[in-house]
């Protein structure tokens, strides 16, 4: 598997094993998950036993999940919502756990939706993920918007008179704002030794980046 989603869970995978958590990955894209029929007046016997009626794939994900300290969620986005093998298997999830189970209840969850194309619809994704969890009353730790786009910082300057007055910073938080409301993903810049703790007091981490900066001179 490859692709803008795949190279995001392979990120994501990256840091919780090098923090130290065992990870389990669901595709569910390769199991068989059949849509809700909405039986039994419309609730079935989901409502009332947690159990649903189709036989197929769903009770192992379910438990499977149901057993983890934590979930990360991760869907692609098609027109501004999941992918229709997760949306298959969420609405089942839903009328299960949040009517009668409440395995799911308090359990830690990360979204991610991850956006190719105009890479557009992922904040309106991510809404619909969370509702969803909020009828199971799982707890969202965060939310991450994957669409490929980068913005870059190229210089920010203050006048040495105008200097720790905290204007460097209120530009920067208006640009971040910018960048949230356009879905970038990601937001790069290089830092001098001046402006490192003001880019780590909002937000910016080191990338970890086993490549050097370097430069050629024409003489």
């Amino acid at each position: 598997m490859d692709g803008l989603t795949a190279s995001a869970k392979e990120q994501f995978i990256r840091g919780l094993e090098d923090a130290g958590a065992q990870v389990e990955e669901i595709h569910l894209n390769t199991k068989k998950l059949d849509h809700c029929r909405a039986c039994g007046n419309g609730w079935g016997t989901c409502n009332k036993t947690g159990a649903c009626v189709i036989k197929d794939d769903f009770e192992e994900v379910y438990r499977t999940i149901s057993e983890a300290d934590g979930i990360v969620w991760i869907s692609a986005v098609y027109w501004s919502d999941m992918t229709e093998c997760f949306k298959a298997f969420f609405d089942r999830l839903r009328r299960c756990d949040a009517t009668h189970y409440h395995f799911l209840a308090e359990k830690r969850c990360v979204l991610i939706a991850c956006a190719g194309g105009t890479g557009r619809g992922t904040l309106e994704c991510l809404t619909q993920l969370e509702r969803g969890l909020t009828h199971m009353g799982m707890r969202v730790y965060d939310r991450i918007t994957v669409n490929g786009k980068t913005g870059i910082v190229l210089n920010v300057y203050t006048c040495q008179s105008y200097r720790r007055r905290g204007y460097a910073k209120k530009i920067m938080e208006i640009l971040l704002e910018e960048a949230k409301r356009m879905e970038l993903s990601v937001v790069e810049l290089k830092s001098t030794e001046d402006g490192y703790s003001l880019y780590r007091s909002i937000g910016f981490t080191d990338d970890g980046s086993r490549y050097r900066m370097m430069k050629w001179k024409n003489r």
